[in-house]
């Protein structure tokens, strides 16, 4: 399986924020859950009744056919969850893909551990998975290493780049080394 994450893979957020990165298209999402979210925060500014902001998704379509090509079962693993698969699949020519249900309070497991890694683990339930985020750091593969009886890639992408042809070798090598 290949967890992946939106943003930061497949999102690059933290490129320049008004240089869309090459071969990435703007989307303005207003997905029920950003909606939500924005709702509540203009509400505790005092707003209520101010306009809520479409959500700026940048995208790139090559991802979708480069996602599907690569020997894999594709799997969300974002706090999009389901709404990835109205919002996100569309544009990248996905089908709806399984993804994974968080709980609605995020636990912080402590000691730099990144709070998806242990739900990860639970859901994996033994099961070979990479998974590419852009919160992974090395107490996650520690914790994964300690927790996880199965085979395992955690491979952070930047959220400056998203995901990038080396990127996609590495999964397709780690996959291939499997076998």
């Amino acid at each position: 399986m290949l967890l992946v994450d939106v943003d930061g893979p497949l999102n690059p957020y933290a490129a320049k924020p008004h240089r869309r990165p090459r071969a990435y298209e703007t989307h303005r999402l207003l997905t029920p859950r950003w909606l939500a979210s924005e709702r509540r925060r203009l509400t505790e500014w005092g707003l209520p009744n101010k306009p809520v902001k479409p959500l700026r998704v940048w995208l790139n379509p090559d991802h979708g056919p480069a996602l599907a090509a690569l020997p894999f079962d594709l799997v969300w693993a974002t706090t999009w969850e389901e709404e990835a698969n109205e919002f996100v699949a569309p544009v990248l020519g996905l089908p709806a893909l399984p993804f994974i249900p968080w709980p609605s309070s995020r636990p912080k497991p402590g000691g730099g551990v990144f709070w998806k890694t242990p739900e990860i683990v639970a859901w994996a339930k033994g099961r070979a998975f990479a998974w590419v985020d852009d919160e992974i750091a090395e107490a996650d593969r520690a914790w994964v290493d300690a927790h996880h009886y199965g085979p395992a890639l955690l491979h952070r992408v930047s959220p400056r780049s998203g995901l990038t042809i080396e990127d996609f070798t590495v999964l397709t090598e780690w996959a291939e080394s499997l076998n």
